[in-house]
């Protein structure tokens, strides 16, 4: 399993506005990417920005590949984001999942 992470950041005035663009029509396209395996969205609220996290699970590089296209390194964005993004990573980070957690938010 691969974790595609991804950060960018907002203002605060803006930060509601990303989040549910995120959460109805961007991270529901990706949903339906064969290979997603599911994601996590975080978000972290400060008094002058607010950072979010995207953590996608794909079940390979080539279901990256079929969201990013062959140089998935480089990070995608909707004209709609970049409007309400104030900063992002250009870049999306790759790592092989060793170890998935437990689905209980308590660990057992």
């Amino acid at each position: 399993m691969i974790a595609r992470h991804w950060r960018g950041w907002t203002t605060p005035e803006n930060a509601d506005a990303y989040e549910s663009l995120l959460l109805t029509h961007i991270l529901p396209g990706i949903e339906k990417i064969e290979g997603h395996c599911g994601g996590y969205l975080l978000r972290k609220d400060e008094p002058s920005e607010v950072e979010f996290i995207v953590l996608n699970l794909f079940d390979s590089l080539d279901a990256v590949k079929r969201f990013a296209g062959p140089d998935y390194s480089v990070a995608l964005f909707e004209p709609e984001a970049l409007a309400l993004l104030s900063r992002v990573e250009t870049a999306a980070s790759h790592y092989e999942v060793r170890r998935a957690g437990s689905s209980d938010p308590d660990g057992k």
